[in-house]
């Protein structure tokens, strides 16, 4: 029933991701980029209560004692061979392999000869003492000779005795420990073994919910995958989007800025134009009147009174110098002459009529509305794949009834009932057993016991009573029954020493070998590996417990890794090694549903040739504006006039030096003509120039024309090549749109497909993680190792081997007790005769007196 139940349990578990692999084959394809994580919780996970370890307490020093014992006996390392050998020939080959057996156990060998030989020489020896002593031999004589250092001798031998009997004590203390120690742990067996049971009833009840819970968390990556189908136009058109645009969005920059360019040309010609009107307008009238003062200068200078150098030859030659000078005296920048920018400026506004911007403008929403495009084109693929996606869930549902979970379940809940009941009903045979245990042991420690109680009031009576006056003859009633209690000590020692040594020798062969062969090489895992090895419980198996289980002995399914890996309290898919067992793609004859989704995703096909970037209006607008006459504007003409002054000479300047001239003529009608011209220069340097010069009207005209005209300069500078480059960007986009896109559109699809089947392939992954690690973990199987290690080795073989330790140290030291004893008494009991001294004898002469 167990093993049924067991395979139903693993069945149960191959269910679910047998579920999950068909997601699997076909994602283990692709290696693309990872999709987001998903959070998928935490598997409910029941809590084992059983504790299996074992802190033996103060009482851990003796089991550190004997333990150390035993290595002193017993140096060898564990016989792993040898032991393989004997199991595999069932013991037949201990005619061949005696000799390594024997080398083994000589230390076992050696200490059991001992304690054999001291069972059986004991009582020989204490028959041939009590006939010795019956003969007055051996101490039996009712006489003593009297020595110098007789208290001397008493009292060491009293010393040596006392010490003696505390060394028994000692010993038969640390045996009634062990002894209480194993009674009271035979208690805490039932404990470990309810808590055991409880576990494995834990182990049985969660299961089911944990894998309940594995299939539900497939709602989350199937929420993750509707999410995504249902936002495909911002994810997947999204990234088309990006990856286009940065080729696009370029181009499209490009011909914004020139469309900025057009506008920022018209501002230019404007400023051009209306400061072309400013500046004509204030240098047309000051060439007027300089023009007018020229005139009447020169009309002045035809007076009769320049021209009669005979009479008046310095005033004639400054009349020359005047004349020659009037040149000067006229405008330098003279704007009149610059053409008009009214027919570039005409076909430019010709050409900003057409909102270029608003064409560009169009492109970007065109591009933008890569997003909705894609949602309109992939909206029966999604349908599609969202009705995939919900009968992978309903087929991954339908595992769960697949296999008979409940009545697997139920057969492993009544076995364990079952079994915890049988082990119930052999309590009161344990405690039975415990209890005839316990009064045997306390008996062998009551034979000590008996031995040191006639010791101790031996010696307590025989030194209350002794009298260092009283003679051997002579002593006391309390120091005679001291000595006979020795005696009777003695006695017991003999009848008692060998039943104990007899039965220490048994138990510390018992004990010894179980704990160096079973209980030490379990703690350093040698047993598992005698366990595990090859063809051991069967000739026909490499591995006994696959051999068993499945079948197949040649899985690497050994029980030191079953046991590892539930004491790690991994799951029993992993410890059991599952995945090796079934072929899940043919355990369930399923279709591979995944495969459909990709092959859904794959059949994607985005047309983006309805992006329109530019459109034909856009592109005649910028070939107009290269065309617009810009190249045809004399610009060194515009910039010359610009940089220079308002007249060619300084009319201050030249009215000083036409007045220091007039002023060397002589007072006279020429005089005063000359002075009035110089008076209207001056006017007219202050009432024209000067405004000229420093009114905001004309500084901002002669600034904004030298600004624009430098910008139009630079916009015309091979503008028609920069129109054309821009057409052929704009060119070049639209092709990659039109033409080249299905390369960037694939390799997207791939990306957002792999993402898509990302998240079944993390349902998967997590899955096999959960199946390994968190669903049905298998620590209670481990623990029930553990407790049988316990209650077998840390309750009963350390508390066997402290005891025989203990009373075999009891019982070896009753043989100097027994010496003591007998020597001892003779200064304790009541003589029949003893040796005295006369004085009127000869000196140094001791006579025998009855």
């Amino acid at each position: 029933m167990l093993k049924t139940g067991v395979v139903l349990l693993m069945l149960l578990l191959l269910g679910v991701l047998s579920a999950s692999g068909e997601l699997q084959q076909e994602t283990e394809t692709r290696r693309l980029p990872p999709p987001g994580k998903l959070d998928f919780g935490y598997v409910p996970a029941g809590v084992y209560e059983t504790l299996a370890h074992y802190e033996p307490g103060p009482i851990g020093i003796l089991f550190h004692m004997v333990h150390t014992f035993l290595y002193v006996v017993q140096p060898n390392a564990f016989p792993q061979d040898l032991i393989v050998r004997l199991a595999k020939d069932k013991f037949g080959a201990i005619q061949t392999e005696y000799q390594k057996a024997i080398y083994y156990e000589i230390g076992f060998l050696v200490c059991a000869a001992v304690g054999l030989l001291f069972t059986v020489l004991m009582p020989i020896v204490g028959l041939f003492f009590c006939m010795c002593r019956c003969c007055d031999n051996c101490g039996g004589e009712m006489h003593q000779r009297q020595r110098k250092n007789a208290d001397c001798r008493r009292g060491l031998l009293g010393t040596l005795l006392f010490s003696t009997s505390l060394v028994i004590t000692i010993g038969v203390l640390c045996a009634y420990a062990a002894n209480q120690n194993l009674s009271s742990q035979v208690k805490n067996i039932r404990r470990l073994v309810n808590s055991n049971m409880r576990d494995l009833h834990t182990f049985a009840n969660d299961t089911p919910m944990q894998i309940d819970y594995l299939i539900s968390q497939y709602a989350t990556a199937k929420k993750k995958v509707i999410y995504d189908l249902n936002n495909i136009g911002p994810l997947l058109g999204g990234r088309i989007h990006d990856q286009l645009d940065k080729e696009v969005h370029p181009a499209l920059d490009r011909v914004l800025n020139m469309a900025g360019a057009m506008r920022e040309t018209k501002e230019a010609l404007e400023n051009v134009s209306v400061s072309l009107e400013v500046l004509q307008e204030g240098t047309g009238k000051l060439n007027f009147n300089l023009s007018l003062v020229r005139t009447n200068i020169n009309r002045t200078l035809n007076d009769p009174g320049c021209r009669d150098e005979e009479s008046d030859a310095t005033t004639a030659q400054l009349c020359r110098n005047i004349r020659q000078s009037l040149s000067k005296l006229k405008i330098s920048a003279n704007f009149t002459r610059l053409p008009s920018v009214n027919a570039p400026l005409e076909n430019v506004n010709n050409v900003l009529r057409t909102d270029l911007s608003a064409i560009v403008q169009r492109g970007y929403s065109s591009l933008n509305d890569t997003p909705q495009m894609v949602i309109e084109q992939t909206r029966g693929v999604v349908e599609s794949v969202q009705n995939l996606v919900d009968g992978i869930g309903n087929n991954i549902s339908s595992f769960s009834k697949v296999f008979p979970v409940q009545s697997c379940l139920s057969n492993f809940t009544i076995f364990i009932s079952h079994a915890h009941a049988k082990i119930e009903d052999h309590y009161p045979e344990i405690d039975q057993m415990d209890f005839y245990r316990w009064i045997g042991c306390i008996s062998l420690c009551c034979m000590v016991v008996l031995v040191l109680a006639f010791n101790y009031l031996g010696l307590l009576c025989g030194t209350l009573g002794y009298d260092k006056h009283a003679s051997p003859t002579t002593r006391g009633c309390i120091s005679n029954t001291g000595g006979t209690m020795l005696m009777a000590g003695v006695g017991f020692s003999f009848i008692f020493s060998w039943v104990l040594m007899g039965v220490v020798t048994v138990i510390f062969l018992a004990g010894g070998n179980m704990e160096k062969l079973v209980c030490e090489p379990f703690h350093t895992k040698e047993l598992f590996k005698v366990v595990d090895t090859p063809y051991l419980v069967n000739p026909e198996w490499k591995n006994f417990i696959p051999g068993y289980m499945y079948n197949d002995s040649d899985l690497d399914l050994t029980a030191e890794s079953l046991y590892s890996t539930c004491k790690e309290n991994k799951g029993i898919y992993l410890a059991m090694r599952l995945d090796k067992v079934f072929n899940i793609s043919s355990f369930l004859n399923t279709t591979v549903f995944t495969k459909d989704v990709v092959s859904q995703l794959d059949s994607v096909k985005i047309d983006l040739r309805g992006i329109i970037l530019l459109e034909a209006e856009g592109k005649q607008n910028l070939l107009d504006f290269s065309e617009a006459g810009l190249s045809e504007i004399n610009y060194a003409d515009y910039l010359e006039e610009v940089n220079k002054g308002v007249t060619v000479v300084d009319l201050l300047s030249y009215a000083r030096e036409l007045e220091a001239q007039t002023d060397l003529m002589p007072r006279g009608p020429l005089q005063t003509a000359l002075k009035g011209h110089i008076g209207t220069l001056r006017q007219i340097h202050s009432q024209q120039i000067t405004p000229m010069e420093q009114a905001m009207k004309y500084v901002r005209a002669r600034s904004a024309l030298n600004q624009s005209m430098r910008f139009l300069e630079r916009t015309a500078s091979d503008l028609p090549n920069k129109v054309l480059a821009v057409l052929e960007a704009i060119e070049a986009a639209q092709y990659l749109i039109s033409k080249n896109a299905t390369h960037l559109i694939n390799r997207e699809t791939g990306k957002y497909t792999a993402t898509i089947v990302g998240y079944f392939h993390q349902y998967i992954e997590w899955v096999k993680t959960s199946l390994a690690m968190e669903v049905a973990p298998c620590k209670p199987f481990s623990n029930m190792v553990d407790t049988a290690e316990i209650i077998a080795c840390s309750f009963l073989v350390d508390s066997m081997n402290v005891f025989w330790m203990g009373l075999g140290c009891s019982t070896l030291f009753l043989l100097p007790s027994i010496i003591l004893a007998v020597k001892l008494a003779k200064y304790y009991r009541r003589m029949d005769t003893e040796d005295v001294y006369d004085d009127s004898s000869v000196s140094g002469t001791w006579h025998f007196t009855l």
